[in-house]
């Protein structure tokens, strides 16, 4: 009988009223009793579990419904920013297990090591803001918002002034509310823990806590540092997944270590404290949330470059204005109004805001279905991810435990081996263990095991022994019979049944071999065997997993058909992760972390290492440091990779990630990690994020092609203009077409943009040869027009001369650039995609206001223009805008024209076909040096390698390839006539070697080279 996927559940979530003990003196079991005395009292609490297994028989159907409802919620929290790891010397943790510690000892602590926290950089909210007035485009318009008010231009300045401000403001009011919400997240949870100190047992905060204060745990207890446990005969059961991404609870002995934000789930013990705060596990992974910086953004790195570009053009057209100037002997104040005229349109002092608005409209989208987004930045960058990383545990599954169809010896009924495997439970809701739970639950799919269980009374209970590896009960059945009920490790159940009965060779095979399957398939199997009448009898198994969330195999399969490549990271078994991948649909390429071999070790090169990474549908048993190098190997092969994950062990690669997102129930360290948090459950919300943030991308692409046009169009006309008659148009006016222009395609945040169904990148060079023939085109129909009145204005003209020139020019230049962006905003002809009111209506409206200008006269001296004219100019800007449209849809899916722009190639082909083997033997050398030891200390003789450097020549080498390797400047690096014998010479001695730079190393001068780190990477 199969158990339905939603039969599943968890370790049991620390109660909220629990965890707000008394802050009065608390005993640990009873007043009168002494802590340590009430630990070793534990063994007590075996024949008290008796006692509640009984009196809860008439409670099975409350408890089973309290299983069904009761949900977990056990959300670590934890903040990160480490300084650094240091270790407690071993003299500080010999703390009197009877008395804690005394006061002046913990005030002594907490001076040397500091509070029980992480660090916290305070971000300066000031500079942050200020921050968003820096960059190509703002320093040129903040010039020209200088010079108009020289000019005494004060309504330009303030136009000027107001769009400054506004891309400053909607930039940092979007960042800073994401940030709130974060921090209101962090709030959440207020851990408290209980200390022994002078002999009694009190609550404090958790940050109070010192090395050497000893820790009392419980069920449902946050542990609130690192320790190791110090009670005899303990078994401590703790939940680890937020650290490691291990799905079940850790049984924990005397001596190991348990780490901060884990959750107890069964026992109780003490704990010695051996690392808080920054020095903590914790704070170990967090030390790589520290190395890896997040860049700028490809968003504003290509802002950054089309504003460098276009003010090169600018100052172009500037140098012509004034050569031309000079030989006509202009004014100061004359060509300083051209020279602002120019700066005006020829930097779209618009772009920042209308690009920054239309992803801050994308991002209070994705709020509404409860996605944070903590950098704007991070929509473009998803826009175009190509590889998923996604942990697995609480991402991917559930982190619950559910059966899944149990194996039944011949003979067996599955409701004998579900009934037997339930009288071995414990019937506490506290504490009690996930596989009890899991057993228990499934009783509604099995009726006649339910209606009998309630008619067996339990006599004895042993809870679980971590040494026979079984949970054993016995019980007294309706008729009166004895029977004792065992289930636990399959091969030890086996073996207890074969000490006491012989089993038929088939059955112990056929045993054996669904345990070796159920293995291989990753469940974690469960022996169940009984006693009758002196007769033990193997019953079957039952395996266990963690199940795939409802909607993950759904998310994946939308996931693939967005062009995306998804790949598993977990800390579990690679059998479980297999199979866990297999359901998914993931693929079965699932392999050790171990094979990497980043750690010092591991058989593959380098470059194999590489193309291991991206061939691979996932890795199991990583650590922190294996997410980290998977994401960026893949960076490295160019890919853009996101990263999903809700653990301490998630962030380090979240950081590193292009984007790095948090699902629900994330602890703060991915939360603080991550550029987009979920507060929705699931992976379905992912998928709406890449959609919506392809739809904003569309936005953009579509708004930079025509905004770089306009301004293209602009200089060319108004360059000419004045190059050639040293007229120019009324500059107020000039600065109305800009701001009309950024106005209306304001609205492009709300338009109706579809998303592409692959990951999409920046095109620039298509991007840039597009917007330059659409800008010629505009600057070839407003010359047509302003010719055609110079030539004929007397009687055959544009306007048949009833009107102001200026005017008419106005007009005509924004009708045609404004209906622009009902070319670019299509994936075909212009009529294939509806516009959305919010856009057509801005553009209405503007157009209606221009029209305006133009037949009341404002601005050019109250000189009108009659509504013949103005009918003429819409019928001559439609024709402008219907070749535009023409020519944009012909050169749109233009195979040779994608080759002419990308210098003969197709777009993304490599430069150099012949780099492959440049890039594999740097990528050998980049993994030899990831496995030389860091030094130990600065300045100390370090670790060297010898490589040879023959293939090192400029030839090999392009632009990318030559970033890459001059990233290394953290070694020091020495010419050598020969390889170097296995012995490290001093570097500051050895007449053999001779310094050089990383960028004469480059250059490929020298055959071989002596590498060592003498600073910690």
């Amino acid at each position: 009988m199969a158990i339905p996927s939603d039969v599943s559940t968890a370790g049991s979530a620390p109660s909220k009223t629990a965890a707000r003990i008394r802050k009065r003196e608390i005993s640990f079991f009873d007043e009168k009793r002494h802590p340590v005395e009430a630990i070793h009292a534990i063994d007590i609490e075996k024949q008290e579990e008796i006692q509640d297994y009984a009196s809860d028989e008439d409670d099975l159907d409350a408890l089973i419904e309290e299983l069904e409802s009761a949900e977990p919620d056990d959300e670590i929290e934890e903040e990160v920013d480490p300084l650094g790891v240091t270790s407690v010397p071993e003299e500080l943790l010999q703390t009197d297990s009877k008395f804690g510690l005394s006061e002046p000892e913990i005030n002594q602590r907490r001076k040397k090591f500091g509070l029980n926290q992480m660090k916290e950089a305070k971000e300066n909210l000031l500079l942050k803001f200020l921050m968003f007035f820096v960059g190509p485009i703002q320093f040129v318009m903040a010039a020209a918002a200088v010079l108009a008010a020289g000019l005494k231009q004060f309504v330009d300045f303030g136009v000027i002034c107001a769009l400054l401000l506004l891309n400053a403001v909607v930039g940092f009011v979007q960042e800073f509310q994401a940030g709130s919400i974060v921090e209101e997240l962090k709030k959440t949870l207020a851990l408290k823990a209980v200390v022994l100190r002078e002999g009694r047992l009190i609550e404090i905060e958790a940050p109070m806590v010192v090395p050497g204060d000893i820790l009392q745990l419980e069920e449902g207890t946050i542990i609130a540092a690192d320790g190791r446990i110090i009670t005899e005969k303990t078994l401590l059961q703790v939940d680890q997944s937020s650290i490691t991404g291990e799905s079940l609870a850790i049984d924990k002995f005397k001596g190991d270590t348990c780490y901060a934000s884990s959750a107890v789930k069964r026992g109780r013990s003490l704990m010695i404290v051996t690392a808080t705060g920054d020095h903590s596990f914790v704070g170990r992974a967090a030390a790589l949330v520290n190395q890896a910086q997040s860049g700028s953004g490809h968003f504003t790195d290509v802002l950054n470059g089309i504003g460098r570009v276009l003010l090169a053009g600018v100052i172009f057209t500037l140098l012509v204005v004034f050569i031309s100037s000079y030989y006509r002997s202009n004014d100061i104040v004359t060509i300083l109004k051209f020279v602002l005229a120019i700066t005006v349109i020829g930097v779209p002092v618009g772009l920042p805001a209308v690009v920054t608005t239309t992803m801050a409209v994308g991002a209070a989208y994705l709020a509404k279905k409860r996605a944070i987004v903590q950098k704007l930045s991070a929509i473009e960058s998803l826009a175009g991810v190509e590889i998923l990383c996604s942990d697995k545990t609480g991402t991917l599954t559930k982190n619950k435990l559910s059966l899944h169809e149990p194996y039944c010896v011949t003979g067996i009924e599955p409701d004998e081996l579900m009934l037997t495997a339930c009288l071995a439970a414990s019937r506490k809701s506290k504490g009690m263990d996930a596989i009890d739970k899991a057993c228990l639950k499934a009783l509604r799919f099995y009726p006649r095991a339910k209606a009998t269980l309630t008619k067996h009374k339990c006599t004895k209970f042993w809870p679980f022994d971590p040494v026979s590896k079984k949970v054993s009960a016995t019980v007294e059945t309706p008729e009166g019979e004895t029977m004792t009920c065992v289930k636990g490790a399959p091969l030890f159940v086996l073996k207890l049944v074969e000490e006491q009965a012989s089993l038929p060779v088939d059955i112990e095979s056929a045993y054996k071999n669904k345990v070796a399957e159920f293995a291989t398939r990753g469940f974690r199997s469960l022996g169940v065997a009984r006693q009758r009448n002196g007769t033990w009898e193997l019953l079957g198994i039952l395996p266990c997993h963690d199940p795939p969330r409802h909607d993950t195999a759904k998310t994946v399969r939308e996931a693939k058909q967005l062009g995306l490549s998804i790949k598993m990271l977990t800390g579990d078994a690679v059998g479980i992760a297999r199979e866990t991948s297999r359901q998914l649909g993931l693929g079965t390429n699932i392999f050790d972390a171990e094979r990497l071999g980043l750690a010092g070790g591991g058989e593959l090169p380098g470059s194999e290492v590489y193309d291991f990474v991206e061939a691979a549908d996932g890795f199991a048993e990583v650590f922190p440091q294996h997410k980290y190098n998977v994401v960026e190997i893949l960076q490295k092969r160019g890919y853009l990779v996101a990263m999903t994950g809700d653990g301490v062990n998630d962030a380090p690669s979240l950081k590193r990630a292009d984007t790095g997102i948090a699902v629900e129930g994330a602890s703060d360290a991915a939360c603080s990690a991550a550029d987009i948090v979920f507060l929705a459950s699931g992976l379905s919300a992912i998928i709406d994020a890449i959609k919506t943030s392809r739809q904003i991308f569309h936005r953009m692409y579509a708004y930079i092609v025509y905004r770089i046009a306009l301004s293209l169009h602009l200089e060319i006309f108004l360059g000419l203009w004045i190059a050639i008659q040293n007229q120019s148009l009324n500059l107020q006016l000039t600065v109305f077409i800009a701001i009309f222009a950024d106005i209306a395609t304001l609205a492009i945040a709300y338009d109706n943009a579809p998303y592409s169904p692959t990951p999409v990148k920046w095109n620039l060079p298509k991007l840039w040869a597009m917007s330059v023939i659409l800008g010629c085109i505009l600057a070839a129909g407003t010359w047509i027009a302003l010719t055609t009145l110079l030539v004929n204005s007397d009687d055959n003209g544009l306007v048949q001369n009833f009107g102001n020139r200026d005017a008419v020019l106005f007009l005509q230049i924004t009708l045609s650039e404004n209906w622009l962006i009902f070319i670019t905003r299509a994936n075909g002809p212009f009529w294939s995609s509806r516009p959305s009111w919010q856009l057509c209506g801005a553009i209405l409206l503007v157009d209606a206001l221009a029209t305006l200008f133009c037949i009341c006269g404002w601005f050019v001296g109250g000189e009108r223009t009659s509504i013949v004219a103005v009918v003429r100019i819409w019928l001559y800007s439609f024709g402008v805008f219907c070749v535009m449209a023409g020519v944009y849809y012909l050169l749109l899916d233009s195979v040779w024209f994608d080759r002419i722009v990308h210098g003969g190639r197709r777009p993304g082909e490599s430069k150099r076909g012949t780099n492959r083997l440049s890039r594999k033997e740097l990528e050998n050398f980049l993994t030899t040096l990831q496995r030389i030891p860091p030094a130990h200390a600065r300045y100390q003789v370090a670790k060297f390698a010898v490589i040879s450097f023959s293939w090192l020549h400029p030839v090999c080498f392009d632009d990318e390839l030559t970033a890459e390797f001059l990233s290394l400047r953290h070694w020091k690096w020495y010419s050598t006539p020969s390889p170097l014998n296995g012995t490290a010479p001093a570097p500051t001695s050895d007449p053999q070697l001779a310094p050089v730079t990383i960028e004469e190393v480059s250059e490929g001068e020298h055959e071989y080279l002596f590498v060592t780190d003498e600073y910690h990477f």
